[in-house]
């Protein structure tokens, strides 16, 4: 019974975790989806935006995507020791990426929209779950040989 129930929540947080890709226009402020759509390959400047707005959106997705994975990880690997190093993990990536956006947002060239482009990815999409779960798993196969 307790499998079943942890499945059903991770299958949630899977669901949850598709519905804010979805529903990314509707729920955050960023110009820079249509940009990166198209406008990137010939606009040699970003689109007119908000930069605070763009900021603090771009924060509250990351944090929003970082919870969710967080608990994921946590209900699958069933282990609340791996809480700070998550949180620490998640931390340090989201000062280092915060930066690195806001920097390349401030001194922005054509040059950086590759750069941009990834920095940005990782910023508001969930891809540091798609590292961690084989990261969790070996460290579990690791600790039992």
């Amino acid at each position: 019974m307790r499998k079943a129930v942890v499945l059903l929540v991770c299958f949630i947080l899977i669901i949850a975790l598709v519905c804010i890709r979805i529903f990314e226009n509707e729920l955050f402020y960023d110009p820079l989806i249509l940009f990166f759509k198209s406008a990137y390959l010939y606009e040699t400047a970003l689109p007119k935006l908000d930069f605070l707005k763009l900021i603090i959106h771009a924060m509250i997705r990351f944090w929003l995507n970082a919870a969710i994975s967080i608990i994921f990880i946590l209900l699958l690997f069933r282990n609340r020791e791996n809480f700070k190093i998550l949180l620490l993990i998640y931390a340090v990536v989201f000062v280092v990426l915060l930066t690195a956006f806001i920097l390349v947002l401030k001194n922005y060239s054509i040059d950086l929209n590759l750069l941009l482009f990834y920095i940005r990815r990782f910023l508001i999409q969930p891809m540091l779950l798609l590292i961690l779960i084989p990261a969790f798993y070996y460290q579990r196969l690791k600790s039992k040989a």
